[in-house]
């Protein structure tokens, strides 16, 4: 999250602004963080694991969101924009603009060298807090590698690594599989 603004605003005239804003800012205590564009192997990550996961929930309770739907962390603050989200059950929304998610089942980052640390310490700490998360995937986008972390019943976290393209990472919480070479479909890392 790089700072576009020191000024403070409240959480609802961040809403005004970004609802009508043309690019995506992020929101914690009062400072709203710039988006940057992503690289062409994110998007295609990205893209490869919301067709995944679309294909496989087609006929279940399940809704699957790209980074254009907000996600707050209510106990925190944050409003912030995951790569993909996937809510199972009824979905809960803040208002009636329908487009910030309360209760996302299982959140999807896709890692770049600009938010790495954000995304695998600030925010990850942030989704712990909502109770409906029980799955957290980081996937890089300049190697081969997946790492899933999910929530016991006792609220610990366990994760699991991935790093072959012959490998399926498991999403047991959403009964969904993410077969590497599928994930990284058309990719081509940098030399």
């Amino acid at each position: 999250m790089s700072t576009v603004r020191k000024t403070r605003i409240s959480p609802q005239e961040y809403l005004a602004l970004e609802r009508k804003a043309t690019n995506k800012s992020e929101y914690y205590k009062g400072e709203v963080f710039a988006f940057a564009g992503a690289s062409e192997p994110h998007n295609l990550i990205v893209s490869n694991v919301l067709t995944l996961f679309n294909l496989q929930l087609k006929t279940k309770p399940c809704k699957v969101y790209p980074s254009d739907m907000r996600v707050k962390v209510s106990e925190t603050g944050l409003y912030t924009y995951p790569d993909v989200t996937v809510v199972c059950g009824e979905v809960e929304v803040e208002d009636e603009h329908l487009d910030t998610l309360l209760n996302p089942t299982v959140i999807v980052e896709v890692l770049s060298p600009s938010t790495e640390k954000d995304d695998r310490i600030v925010k990850f700490a942030h989704y712990r807090r909502l109770p409906s998360v029980n799955t957290y995937v980081l996937i890089a986008q300049d190697s081969l590698r997946l790492e899933q972390y999910v929530r016991l019943e006792d609220g610990r976290w366990v994760l699991s690594e991935y790093s072959d393209l012959e490998v399926t990472a498991d999403i047991q919480s959403i009964n969904c599989k993410l077969p590497l070479k599928d994930v990284y479909h058309k990719v081509v890392f940098a030399n």
